[in-house]
This record gives C-alpha cells, sequence and structure tokens, in this order.
C-alpha cells in the first residue's frame, strides 16, 4: 500500500492575490503542476530516465482542482500526492495542497496521466517496470483510515 509523498512546499504572496484578497484560482495551476513533475521522481521513475529507458513519457489529459478553503498572503503550503488508480495506458494521481501550519487541506487535485509515445505522437501501453512501481505506491484509502 503506498503512502502519502510530500512533493512541493511553497508560500502564498501579495501578487497571488485577487481583488477579494485572497489566492486567485490560476495560481493553483503550477503549485499542482510542479508538484506532478515532483510525484514522478518520488516515485522512482523520474522523467529524465523515463524517455530514454522506457520509450514513453506521460500527458496531463484530464485535471480537477476542488477548491476547499482560501488561501491568503504568508500561509505556507504544502502539496502531498498518491497513486489513485493503475490502468493500461493511464494513471491517476490524487493531490492535497495543505496548510503547512495547520494541516488543512486547502484545495484537491485530480489527474489523469496518459502514456505516451513521442514517436507515434500517440498513447502507448504503460511500461511493466512502471506499472510495478506505480503499482507498489497505489493508495489504498479505507486500509490508511485503518491504521
Amino acid at each position: 500500500m503506498g503512502a502519502r509523498l510530500e512533493l512541493l512546499r511553497g508560500v502564498v504572496h501579495p501578487w497571488h492575490h485577487d481583488h477579494f484578497g485572497h489566492m486567485n484560482v490560476r495560481h493553483y495551476a503550477p503549485f499542482f503542476d510542479d508538484a506532478v513533475y515532483h510525484m514522478w521522481t518520488r516515485l522512482g521513475l523520474p522523467y529524465s530516465t523515463m524517455i530514454p529507458q522506457q520509450g514513453v513519457h506521460t500527458v496531463t489529459a484530464q485535471a480537477t482542482t476542488s477548491f476547499v478553503k482560501e488561501l491568503s498572503a504568508g500561509d505556507l503550503i504544502l502539496v502531498d500526492g498518491v497513486v489513485s488508480r493503475v490502468g493500461g495506458k493511464s494513471c491517476s494521481f490524487h493531490l492535497r495542497m495543505l496548510n503547512a501550519d495547520t494541516g488543512e487541506v486547502h484545495a484537491t487535485y485530480d489527474l489523469v496521466e496518459v502514456f505516451f509515445d513521442p514517436e507515434t505522437r500517440k498513447s502507448a501501453q504503460m511500461p511493466d517496470g512502471v506499472r510495478s512501481r506505480l503499482e507498489a505506491h497505489l493508495f489504498d484509502e479505507e486500509a490508511q483510515a485503518e491504521a
């Protein structure tokens, strides 16, 4: 069973604010996008080796952000993530943006990553070595809740 992986830490700056005085929705995306790059490395599958060793990389096919609680300038954030699904040509991740001081969830990010062959410019089967690594990190929320 996989554990939550810490992926990124950051700070909310005044320039992230909109006219309502909280972090605007456009600024959540870069934090989550950067965290996804770190996710692959934390899983032992960095992009720097995925193409030369596996012949594929991934592209984000779908991403859904849920906004839970506002963030303000000076808030420290932590993004963690888990592997939530492993398919034939794709996998899914669930990320959370937390307040680093309180642990409160401020946003979640669910995405589908599709394996992509850069030569054919089409989706590709997930390589077995990648699959085994992802399956080893597959998060079981029910088992985690019981622990």
